[in-house]
């Protein structure tokens, strides 16, 4: 028999642990069988690239028990496998999972058997009779020194940090060079950049595997998600979660760039353009309006507060859609003069001839005379929405001009709430859920707004010269806008339905 047949067959006699198949044993898939006979068939490095969340991590760890497990087919005098992922977090992941089949078999407390560290830096499991043994690591290169492995698991390798990721390749290369027929076998989505070392080697290696979604196949239906996804109809959980980032996908665009990039496999960016919000999303937005059209009851208050001669802006979001805003510029220097500082020419004139604008406070925005804008134009809201930088001030000028009470919401401007913030606003947006009017106002607000976005897909308002921001836009009615909007949602609409709904993957 073949390698790849033992390790197939040394597979199906391991027991999983977590997910779906909890206790049940290691079944190995139409595409896992594929790949291990193929990558074992021929000599040299292996690829796989298969969308997120289809079992990956677990077939790894169970090739690496394959390795020190001493009745497994991979297991030799003093080699080492070495399993890299992004973080020595992640990389523990597959170490627990080694940890779980092994355990079922072993009792891996017998020091005199088997050697274990397992510490907030280190991760290896030795069989000590032979000295064979797998380590996990983060893909930091300062941590590969040393290393002589037989077999290199890189799991994830698009994730790897870009200023990294080509040494720490170099790195495990040199490694593998000192042991004969060492190999290294790299498996996870495909990355966005096409000189990406493991797009490479999808294409050179001596054995490659692509699970991925054509780009021009249709994103939600059920045949595009197979191709990428070969265990969906295996793993039930996995179903459920694509089903729940489709109804995300159809109205987010960073929850879209997010399921091209993870659940299609198609070797994109997983997040979107800087914009906050695309015009054609903003014009369809307003296309809902009629007059007065969801301005019933009382509404949500977002405050943005500008510092020195910047911009201060309020904005009003009512249950049933609508959403207004003003804003408030110092006297000094003049709208005209501001304007053409600021190049967009007469927009700060047109914005206060129109009403959208008020000029109050000498060289500094009148934070009382906005609050005051803002009562006479929508009355007393049912809350108040500001970050926590001025939050101090706002309280103090709502005691002194007497505001109407209201529940004082704080949010953050970091990744967490303004992550969570942005992401509402868009949902709403994109769904139909606000209805503006024609303002000129938070039409140019929106246009200047953009976002930057961190590791994890979660986009936040930019500031300065951030996410190709201007140093010099204004989008402080974006900014109140998306607070209001915001915390409106999170107060009317975003609870739990009582009817569960079906979905499908299809549509």
């Amino acid at each position: 028999m073949s390698v790849g047949t033992d390790i197939i067959g040394y597979l199906g006699g391991l027991t999983l642990s977590g997910g779906d198949l909890d206790g049940q044993p290691f079944t190995v898939l139409p595409w896992e069988r594929r790949f291990v006979l193929g990558a074992w068939s021929r000599t040299g490095d292996a690829a796989l690239t298969v969308a997120r969340g289809n079992g990956k991590s677990a077939l790894v760890a169970a090739i690496a028990s394959a390795f020190v497990d001493p009745r497994g087919p991979l297991h030799g005098r003093r080699h080492e496998a070495v399993c890299v992922a992004a973080s020595f977090e992640q990389s523990r992941v597959i170490y627990e999972d080694v940890l779980a089949y092994l355990s079922a078999r072993y009792r891996l407390s017998d020091r005199q058997r088997w050697r274990k560290q397992d510490s907030a830096n280190r991760a290896t499991l030795e069989w000590r009779a032979t000295g064979c043994r797998v380590r996990c690591i983060g893909s930091d290169p300062a941590n590969a020194h040393g290393l002589r492995p037989a077999l290199v698991l890189a799991d994830e390798p698009a994730q790897w940090a870009p200023a990294k990721s080509d040494r720490m390749l170099q790195a495990l290369r040199t490694g593998l060079g000192k042991v004969p027929g060492s190999r290294l076998i790299a498996l996870g989505t495909r990355p966005a950049d096409d000189g990406h070392w493991f797009g490479r080697m999808l294409a050179t290696a001596g054995y490659a595997q692509t699970h991925a979604a054509g780009p021009d196949d249709p994103p939600f239906a059920l045949r595009t998600i197979r191709r990428a996804n070969p265990s969906v109809d295996h793993l039930p959980s996995l179903k459920d979660r694509i089903r729940a980032e489709i109804k995300d996908a159809r109205i987010d665009p960073d929850a879209l760039a997010s399921f091209k990039a993870l659940r299609l496999n198609l070797g994109v960016s997983d997040v979107s353009r800087a914009v906050l919000l695309d015009a054609g999303g903003w014009q369809a937005a307003m296309d809902l309006t009629v007059s007065d059209s969801g301005r019933t009851g009382r509404h949500v208050l977002g405050v943005d507060l500008g510092t020195s001669a910047a911009m201060s802006a309020a904005a009003a979001y009512w249950p049933g859609g609508g959403l207004d805003a003003v804003a408030v510029f110092p006297a000094v220097p003049d709208l005209r003069t501001r304007g053409l500082a600021d190049g967009v020419g007469n927009l700060y004139v047109k914005m206060r001839d129109r009403g959208e604008l008020v000029v109050a406070g000498h060289r500094v925005a009148s934070v009382r005379n906005l609050l005051g804008e803002a009562l006479d134009r929508w009355g007393p809201p049912v809350a108040i929405v500001c970050d926590r930088w001025r939050e101090a001030e706002l309280r103090q000028v709502l005691d002194s001009i007497r505001f109407p009470p209201a529940s004082i919401v704080v949010r953050g401007q970091g990744y967490k709430d303004g992550g969570e913030d942005v992401r509402q606003f868009r949902r709403a947006v994109l769904g139909g859920h606000v209805r503006p009017p024609e303002s000129l106002l938070l039409t140019s607000a929106l246009a200047e707004a953009r976002v930057v976005t961190d590791p994890a897909g979660n986009a936040k308002l930019s500031k300065g010269s951030a996410g190709g921001r201007r140093t010099r836009a204004r989008d402080d009615a974006a900014a109140a806008a998306i607070l209001a909007v915001a915390a409106g949602r999170r107060k009317w609409h975003n609870r739990p339905s009582r009817r569960p709904r079906r979905s499908v993957l299809v549509g």
